[in-house]
């Protein structure tokens, strides 16, 4: 039996996602925000926290590589994808609708769909996806966007199921633990990194990916983020193929670690499906 903190509360795709990798023995425990459930591991609240980092249409979860870039270590030691799909829902006497709640994810997703048939309603960011439907009732407002079964452990009433503007819409989650023990290399691995180089310059970021791409190591992310130090001043967040033992990964930390001011391992662990 594990403890696994999630993205909360009950009813987000986090959690759906979570109950493909838990058994009914494992305790699940959901918190308000990404902070605080990578925190709960940090704190010893749980074994492991699954958090969102990036979805396809929307793109990162910028409080997530933030959150395993900063602060106490944190690692990845798995990941999980899943499909998403928004269903539109109301408390079940609602009549009329002219303001929706929901994550500025999920509003991004839905954005046509609330175009062509809410063009004048007020759009109310909340914490989660079910959290704005768990708040319906209390709240001022009329209907949230929401995964479908946020409907049933609330009691709402769908009024639309399916509005995404795009189908094929998936969003990768991380599981995280404390560093100690890394998953051995199954030859389908992701290795993430948070890179933060010594001074801004011109070529800084040629200079990282040249070290990768002599040892043939294939990206498959990479985003900048601010250091919170001053204007303009960024570290790298980066995913490659391969595990940390795999000797062209190894070397490619090699070269990095001669010219950046620091590295941080987040994890090597197997990808989803073995797919980049």
């Amino acid at each position: 039996m594990s403890t696994y903190a999630y993205l909360g509360p009950v009813g987000t795709f986090t959690e759906a996602a979570l109950h493909k990798i838990t058994n009914s023995q494992d305790v699940l425990l959901p918190y308000v925000n990404v902070t605080a459930a990578l925190n709960a591991v940090r704190n010893n609240e749980a074994q492991y926290a699954l958090v969102p980092i990036e979805n396809s249409v929307e793109g990162v979860v910028a409080r997530t590589l933030d959150e395993l870039a900063t602060g106490d270590p944190l690692v990845i030691a798995g990941e999980v994808t899943l499909p998403v799909t928004f269903a539109l829902m109301t408390l079940p006497t609602t009549t009329s609708i002219t303001s929706i709640a929901t994550h500025p994810h999920a509003e991004a997703q839905c954005r046509s769909f609330i175009a062509k048939n809410y063009p004048n309603a007020e759009i109310i960011a909340t914490a989660s996806t079910a959290a704005a439907a768990q708040d319906l009732e209390k709240s001022n407002y009329d209907a949230a966007i929401a995964a479908g079964v946020a409907a049933k452990h609330f009691g709402l009433k769908v009024i639309v199921d399916n509005i995404g503007d795009n189908d094929g819409a998936v969003t990768r989650f991380v599981l995280v633990n404390k560093p100690g023990n890394t998953p051995s290399s199954t030859g389908h691995d992701r290795t993430s990194l948070a890179v933060f180089i010594a001074i801004d310059h011109a070529g800084a970021l040629l200079e990282i990916l040249t070290e990768f791409a002599k040892q043939g190591v294939n990206l498959t992310f990479i985003q900048s983020r601010p250091t919170g130090r001053e204007l303009g001043h960024y570290h790298f967040i980066i995913d490659v193929e391969g595990h940390i033992d795999d000797l062209p990964v190894s070397k490619a930390l090699d070269g990095l670690r001669k010219m950046c001011e620091d590295i941080r391992f987040l994890g090597s662990y197997p990808r989803q499906g073995g797919a980049s």
